[in-house]
């Protein structure tokens, strides 16, 4: 059954239906039909407005609720529908008025029995009636001809309908055979094709083939794969999707349609950022929209920033673990500030979004899922892990200072120092810009009360499991590979990497990216696959290709010569 896409509306219902007199009911009915042939669906409408157009009456209820022309008018049809089945079925004898079965219609408009039902969904009124001792669908001359008269090129157009005969239905069974053999699409996209060539509609055809497949399943064009996907089957989707496969290979690969497939991909979207913990320090001003575009505006003083990040240099003793320490400068306390309440911003305006589309008990609610909010969230989530990422980058040095002073203390300062970093972590996420204090004081004392509870912890657990051989193994030389300096001077080049793709234009940092393969791909793109993804020529990717390699060789060598 199909489901309200506004709440309102069909509370509205559920009261007429329990509380409305069946006289009233029908009069209701008669003025929904009235304002569904009015409805624009480029507009919106208030709720209290329908309320009135539909039952006369004025609602309190719901005053500053829009519904879009779109959603109100599949939802007054529904409106229509459900309230006509509440009616009580009358004996077709005692109407006042010739009743027509749905039969009677569908000869009488020479339309199809489906079709009258679907003209129902758009607001063609029927009345329960008694009929030869069954209850039917009946329709009255005063509830058919308003619809009638407002839907004259929609009835025109199906009237035109003639019935598929044996050869046309032939032709296109021929012609889905022969596509089926081939592989060259699926139901829907076949079925396109084949309504195209002889002239007939897409659903004519589609009907035909499913008709075939359901009397022949042994012979079957399309065998049809019912039930849900499994959560398995989903997550295969979404993961293959992720890694570049396309919505069509993906429909064909899984025997359904690209909406299908998309309805996926936006479920398993949607679950993982409501599976994903969402923790921010709540200010009252994030409730202002005046202030949002001055919250996620770039931080004060960003040009001198960037200025010293560009001429901060590693000095040459330091470890490969401490190199992170010099890539980025102190920041001033009204840049943290600002860093730290646009990282709050960002997640309080996702986690905002999040609670639009979850329903009371966690779920996802499907009417509420859209795929631009799902967007938002993706950027702002991510655009508030890079602002943390800075907070955190900008304050390993602090990390590093006070590791050394409890460093007489532990026998290994770079695990000291990896410990204090979590603390750091934590520190960022649980610090309250608001109280005006700088990040410094507050992640010192986080730093130093987690040393003060780790190191006596890591004394004590050397001792009780001390073997007796250390200095053994000491002084013996160790020949493997240092996997942490491994790890630091992997994690320079990459950040390398990404600084110098920065300089670069979004299309030509993508088209880098996907040929050399960065994004968690195991190689590479072609030029031709590439193309495809961005809507271009292959040549046009090869060109900007090779411009962005210039680009980039100017900046390196420029950097060489300041150095």
């Amino acid at each position: 059954m199909k489901k309200y896409l506004n709440q309102a509306l069909k509370e509205l219902a559920s009261q007429q239906v329990k509380y409305a007199p069946v006289a009233r009911r029908l009069e209701q009915m008669r003025r929904a039909e009235k304002l569904l042939t009015e409805i624009d669906p480029q507009k919106a409408y208030p709720y209290q407005f329908v309320c009135f157009r539909v039952t006369e009456f004025r609602s309190d209820a719901n005053p500053n609720l829009l519904i879009p022309g779109t959603d109100l008018i599949p939802d007054l049809g529904l409106w229509i529908n459900e309230l006509a089945n509440s009616l009580p079925a009358v004996p077709v004898e005692e109407v006042a008025e010739p009743v027509l079965t749905l039969d009677q219609m569908s000869k009488r408009l020479n339309v199809t029995t489906k079709t009258i039902n679907r003209w129902r969904k758009r607001g063609l009124i029927g009345i329960p009636v008694l009929y030869n001792g069954r209850r039917q669908m009946g329709f009255l001359a005063s509830l058919v001809d308003p619809f009638l008269a407002a839907n004259k090129d929609r009835i025109a157009k199906s009237g035109r309908f003639t019935l598929l005969t044996q050869e046309e239905k032939d032709e296109i069974l021929r012609r889905a055979q022969r596509f089926a053999r081939l592989g060259l699409g699926s139901l829907s996209e076949i079925s396109k094709r084949i309504a195209r060539r002889l002239g007939r509609s897409t659903e004519t055809v589609r009907y035909t083939i499913k008709n075939f497949d359901r009397e022949h399943p042994e012979q079957a064009l399309y065998p049809e794969v019912t039930g849900p996907l499994d959560q398995a089957d989903k997550m295969v989707i979404f993961d293959s999707y992720r890694r570049g496969m396309d919505v069509d290979t993906l429909a064909k690969n899984f025997q359904r349609n690209r909406s299908c497939m998309y309805r996926v991909l936006n479920e398993i979207r949607a679950q993982r950022f409501l599976d994903q913990p969402l923790e921010f320090i709540y200010h009252e001003s994030f409730d202002d929209p005046d202030q949002a575009a001055r919250i996620v505006a770039p931080m004060p003083n960003a040009e001198a920033f960037e200025l010293a990040r560009r001429h901060m240099r590693i000095p040459k003793d330091a470890p490969p673990e401490l190199f992170s320490n010099y890539e980025m400068p102190l920041l001033t306390k009204d840049q943290e500030q600002h860093l730290f309440r646009k990282m709050n911003f960002l997640k309080h305006r996702a986690a905002k979004k999040l609670g639009e589309m979850k329903l009371p008990s966690g779920l996802i609610n499907y009417a509420k899922l859209r795929v631009e909010a799902l967007d938002q969230i993706e950027a702002d989530l991510k655009e508030a892990n890079q602002v943390k990422d800075l907070l955190i980058r900008c304050n390993m040095r602090l990390v590093t200072s006070i590791a050394k002073r409890h460093s007489g203390q532990v026998e290994n300062f770079f695990e000291l120092l990896s410990d204090g970093n979590i603390s750091l972590m934590r520190a960022v996420e649980k610090f309250d810009y608001s109280r005006g204090n700088k990040f410094s004081t507050y992640a010192s004392w986080a730093i130093m009360k987690n040393f003060a509870r780790s190191i006596p912890d890591e004394k004590n657990r050397r001792e009780r499991f001390v073997t007796g051989n250390e200095e053994i193994f000491d002084a013996a030389e160790d020949r493997r590979t240092d996997e942490k300096e491994c790890i630091a001077a992997a994690e320079q080049a990459s950040a390398k990497v990404n600084d110098l793709l920065e300089s670069l234009e979004p299309r030509e940092r993508e088209i880098i990216r996907l040929r050399a393969g960065l994004d968690n791909i195991d190689q590479g793109l072609t030029l031709e696959k590439i193309g495809e993804r961005l809507g271009i020529t292959k040549e046009r990717v090869r060109q900007l290709n090779v411009r962005a390699m210039k680009k980039l060789r100017t900046i390196v060598e420029k950097q060489k010569e300041e150095v």
